[in-house]
């Protein structure tokens, strides 16, 4: 039997790329978020994961607007502000058998949820937890965030004077057994990265650089993408924002140092990891961050993974069935048992 066209489009479930897409991207043209979308699609159908096993979860934020775009027959979401892994740990602790994909952003995880960030990674609770990370505060216009750059500068709201907050550095310290780093534009990186996260064990966490194209444009920022006008709004007043290419480069090789020129003319200088470099070494993937933060880089990879560490369902004891899925005989205890537990009260 000859293999029809569209057979060669299908997954090893038959299903095509087309069926994990999900509705037309509202964020802004040349947005990095796009990319890591397109990339978690792609991801999907190359490893012919079955939406209906996959929960999407997320905050507050342009970051957390994203889970609309990608697997639309997916289960989703959408989160208060910086609640997105207590509402994931609840999910997965009814069915310990979804795949969670958890997309968050600098503000959402690094300021208003940061507890709740730190707790998912101390229960190692089994999601591929993703930040996408610009440094700015872009759905309200531009204010810092918990990882802009100290000294950065913003016509509306003057310099920043408080350190950043190294997202990838807290995952380490909290417990985190996956910890990596990757630019919306390396998608060759950034794609096996997601191939990995999905596949731990436990929380395997994604800082993701992803310039805005709208605000973040300044050239001292080590966030930036691109140029774009910005403006101070009152509600409904609307604004424009110049549509750009999207950047991308080729994968570095292991400790190669690229400095990508952005539409403004500025520049973010990446790195990738020594060939030699160790990432079960948990002492010396901290020393390689501060020194990357020394030199004002961003070293992408694998930064620090450790198995050893039990997830909550199997810290829980949850089983091969998960709770959702058990009868009212199963969940409730007899009378009988009832009775026997209040008589031993007396």
């Amino acid at each position: 039997m000859t293999t029809s066209k569209r057979a060669k489009k299908e997954n090893a479930i038959g299903l095509l790329k087309a069926d994990y897409g999900g509705k037309p991207t509202t964020l802004c043209k040349g947005c990095g978020h796009n990319s890591i979308s397109n990339q978690i699609i792609q991801v999907a159908f190359e490893l012919s994961i079955r939406p209906h096993e996959i929960i999407k979860l997320s905050g507050i934020g342009c970051s957390s607007k994203s889970p609309a775009y990608f697997l639309g027959m997916s289960h989703g979401f959408n989160s208060i502000h910086g609640r997105m892994p207590s509402v994931g740990t609840g999910a997965l602790m009814a069915n310990h058998q979804l795949k969670a994909i958890g997309v968050s952003g600098d503000g959402d995880t690094g300021s208003i949820g940061f507890g709740q960030f730190k707790h998912m990674l101390r229960r190692n609770v089994r999601m591929a937890y993703i930040v996408e990370n610009n440094g700015i505060y872009s759905l309200t216009k531009a204010q810092f965030s918990a990882t802009s750059d100290v000294g950065a500068e913003h016509k509306y709201y003057g310099e920043n004077q408080f350190p950043a907050v190294d997202l990838c550095m807290e995952a380490i310290v909290s417990g985190g057994g996956f910890v990596a780093r990757s630019f919306a534009g390396d998608i060759k990186q950034l794609r096996a990265l997601l191939k990995a996260a999905l596949s731990h064990r436990g929380t395997a966490f994604i800082d993701v650089i992803s310039p805005c194209v709208a605000f973040n444009n300044d050239d001292s920022s080590t966030k930036s993408f691109g140029y774009g006008r910005s403006h101070e709004l009152p509600l409904h007043e609307l604004g424009y924002v110049p549509e750009e290419e999207e950047i991308m480069i080729d994968s570095l090789d292991d400790g190669e140092l690229k400095v990508v020129e952005l539409h403004d003319g500025s520049h973010l200088k990446l790195r990738k990891t020594e060939s030699d470099y160790d990432p079960t070494d948990k002492m010396a993937a901290i020393k390689r961050l501060q020194e990357a933060e020394q030199n004002q880089e961003f070293i992408t990879g694998l930064l620090y993974y450790d198995d050893s560490r039990p997830n909550l369902a199997e810290v829980n004891q949850l089983g091969e069935t998960p709770l959702a899925y058990l009868d009212n005989d199963s969940l409730r205890p007899s009378k009988e048992s009832l009775d026997e537990l209040m008589a031993s009260f007396k």
